[in-house]
């Protein structure tokens, strides 16, 4: 099937149309991040169950050997690395939204946590983090000495 060449309404349509989104749609190909000077930040769901704080993160197209979850004290950090496969020149795009390249994200725990008994897996692109609560007991008595 022949491509079809565009009428000079189209070209000036679509060059409106990248013009007015690259602002928007092209932060990731900016030469910054090339040098390691920008990270994209991960989009994550937080919850908990009874006994778990839970995280979820979308990270279609990332290698699970690039990525790396750590747990200090009470914050999680999660940092990977998307690698494009082929080289497309950024005048050959039309919208560039999804983010490439080295990305993290850190979360403060809302509960104590223990780290120890932490599990993640990996499913269909969804990264999940499963991190049992500290159970407390409710109320705790000290007594009072007097001095």
């Amino acid at each position: 099937m022949a491509k079809k060449n565009p009428t000079n309404d189209e070209s000036v349509l679509q060059d409106e149309f990248l013009q007015d989104e690259e602002e928007v749609s092209t932060n990731w190909l900016n030469d910054d991040d090339a040098e390691g000077g920008i990270e994209g930040q991960l989009a994550v769901d937080v919850y908990q169950t009874k006994t778990s704080v839970v995280i979820k993160a979308p990270i279609a197209g990332v290698d699970p050997r690039n990525l790396d979850v750590a747990i200090a004290e009470d914050v999680v950090t999660i940092r990977g690395e998307r690698v494009e496969e082929e080289t497309v020149t950024r005048e050959d795009y039309y919208v560039a939204e999804c983010y490439w390249g080295a990305f993290s994200r850190s979360i403060i725990m809302p509960v104590s946590v223990n780290a120890d008994k932490a599990e993640a897996s990996l499913k269909n692109g969804v990264l999940t983090i499963a991190i049992p609560k500290v159970v407390q007991d409710k109320v705790k008595k000290i007594k009072v000495v007097a001095s």
